[in-house]
C-alpha cells in the first residue's frame, strides 16, 4: 500500500504560480511512477505530468513549458511547479503512485 498526500492548493490570479507537493508513505519502494492529474467540474480527470524512477518526464500539451514536475526520492515527494497559471488550470489536482494509488487532491482555483 502507498499512501499519497496533496498538499499546496489554493487561490491564485491569473498569470501567478503555485507549487504543489505529494508526500507518500507505505511500501514507497514499489513506487515506480509518480504524477499528478487533474479533474475540472463536469470533465474526466486528465494527465498533467508524470516523472518516473529515472527522471524521464512526461507532460501533457496544455502543461509543456509552463509546468514542472521533480521529485525528491530522498523526501519520498513529488512537486509540481505551476507558473503562468490560467483559468483554465483550475481543477483539483490529484497525485498518483503508479497510477494505481490516489490520493484525495487539492483544489487549484485561477481567477480575478
Amino acid at each position: 500500500q502507498v499512501q499519497p498526500v496533496e498538499s499546496g492548493g489554493g487561490l491564485v490570479q491569473p498569470g501567478g504560480s503555485l507549487r504543489l507537493s505529494c508526500g507518500f508513505s507505505g511500501s514507497i519502494f514499489s513506487i515506480v511512477i509518480m504524477g499528478w492529474y487533474r479533474q475540472a467540474p463536469g470533465k474526466q480527470r486528465e494527465l498533467v505530468a508524470t516523472i518516473s524512477s529515472g527522471g524521464t518526464t512526461n507532460y501533457a500539451e496544455s502543461a509543456k513549458g509552463r509546468f514542472t514536475i521533480s521529485r525528491d526520492n530522498a523526501k519520498n515527494t513529488v512537486y509540481l511547479q505551476m507558473n503562468s497559471l490560467k483559468p483554465e488550470d483550475t481543477a483539483v489536482y490529484y497525485c498518483t503512485a503508479n497510477l494505481y494509488y490516489w490520493g484525495r487532491g487539492t483544489q487549484v482555483t485561477v481567477s480575478s
